[in-house]
């Protein structure tokens, strides 16, 4: 399946058959993330009814297939950080910039505007 070709949800879990539920439900929350909001990672946890698997969903999103289709730039840690590597934590906050999510001291200025 074509990337560019992924434009709704009934696609994206199509698209993710091969993987768990678990990761498919972290990557559909994740998708529904829209442009210029932001998620944390304790946020989809608890969305995907499973509050404290929050390092899990980092690690499912750390394996995203789907990237840019399904955001993952766009979930942070709670304190607007960008985790992971450091070169990959700033692509990730590099392309949030350009979406208008207000960045302050290379973090995420969180707010209940931006929060998803």
């Amino acid at each position: 399946m074509d990337l560019k070709s992924i434009k709704t949800e009934k696609e994206v879990i199509e698209a993710l058959k091969h993987k768990t539920q678990f990761e498919r439900d972290v990557l559909v929350a994740t998708f529904r993330i829209p442009k210029g909001k932001v998620s944390t990672y304790k946020r989809i946890a608890k969305k995907i009814g499973r509050p404290k698997a929050y390092r899990a969903v980092a690690n499912a999103l750390h394996k995203n297939p789907l990237w840019p289709v399904v955001p993952c730039h766009r979930v942070v840690s709670s304190d607007g950080s960008f985790s992971g590597p450091k070169k990959d934590a700033e692509a990730r906050r590099n392309t949030a910039t350009k979406e208008g999510i207000p960045i302050e001291n290379g973090k995420v200025k969180v707010s209940n505007e931006i929060l998803c």
